[in-house]
């Protein structure tokens, strides 16, 4: 796989994550019954980016690291996935 495509790949891969992960363990102003004037009750408690670009980076690097093991380890392409999946074509002898 060309490096070049494998950096668009986590690069992507981590937004995604980061989307995924950002609502995990965020505590919210109301949750704990404190609001600042002049914000919303729903607003963050705190900073929480910093564990959630963390927490993405390790998700991404998981992924990653299985989607690369797949392709390069054991050579599964985009090829396989015929073979993998069940044919679900229908029959004409019903």
């Amino acid at each position: 796989m060309n490096w070049v495509l494998l950096v668009a790949l986590f690069f992507v891969t981590w937004w995604l994550a980061l989307f995924i992960v950002l609502p995990f363990s965020l505590r919210t102003q109301d949750d704990d019954k404190d609001v600042t004037l002049g914000t919303v009750s729903s607003a963050p408690r705190g900073p929480h980016m910093r564990r959630a670009f963390l927490r993405a980076t390790v998700v991404t690097v998981v992924v990653m690291g299985t989607f690369y093991g797949l392709t390069a380890g054991l050579g599964f392409s985009f090829d396989d996935i015929m073979r993998i999946m069940p044919d679900f074509t229908p029959d004409a002898s019903h």
